[in-house]
């Protein structure tokens, strides 16, 4: 029963830490975006540190699953602007300050997500690659080390797709906003 109390403890410390993280990054109540960044970044983080399990490979370390990740942060992005602001207004920004700015917001947004999938997928792979290959030239020590420190970039692969997805949300949501108000002080001097 301790134990379980314990695991317990140790899931309410990691949810409360990462509340805490979107909270500082969206500046607003995180509860919404919570389930998804959160399951985002365990998803990684677990993956990255099962990279040390023998004959274990992180999925993270393979592109189809980097894509996927970024590919559902991709829908995220207009979903929470969506449901923020609606569906008109959300979708009325990409053509601000004129219809010929279209091609380049949806450009934007498609490099957006190949450059989460790419950075989390090199990162992942070359941390394994270079951890292989140190085991094969160098002797005991070194590889520890360099085990310990791929772990380390591993999770901190984690924490940067996880506050990057954060980041890119709140600037749909926090554009609905700022788009809110203009048409809000437009009404009152009129």
């Amino acid at each position: 029963e301790t134990e379980f109390s314990r695991g317990e403890m140790f899931l309410e410390a990691v949810v409360d830490i990462i509340r805490s993280q979107i909270k500082d990054i969206i500046r607003r109540d995180p509860s919404p975006y919570l389930p998804f960044i959160g399951t985002l970044f365990l998803f990684i983080s677990v993956s990255n540190f099962l990279a040390f399990v023998p004959g274990y490979e992180p999925p993270t370390g393979s592109i189809t699953t980097a894509a996927a990740l970024a590919v559902c942060v991709f829908f995220a992005v207009p979903i929470y602007g969506i449901a923020q602001a609606g569906a008109a207004r959300y979708f009325r920004h990409y053509i601000r300050p004129s219809v010929f700015m279209l091609p380049f917001h949806v450009i934007g947004e498609l490099s957006r997500t190949l450059a989460l999938a790419v950075r989390l997928f090199g990162n992942v792979m070359s941390g394994t690659m270079i951890a292989a290959l140190l085991l094969s030239v160098a002797p005991l020590f070194l590889p520890v080390v360099m085990e310990a420190l791929s772990l380390l970039i591993g999770q901190i692969q984690a924490y940067i797709f996880a506050v990057l997805a954060a980041v890119y949300i709140a600037s749909a949501t926090r554009a609905q906003e700022e788009e809110q108000h203009k048409v809000e002080s437009k009404e009152k001097e009129e």
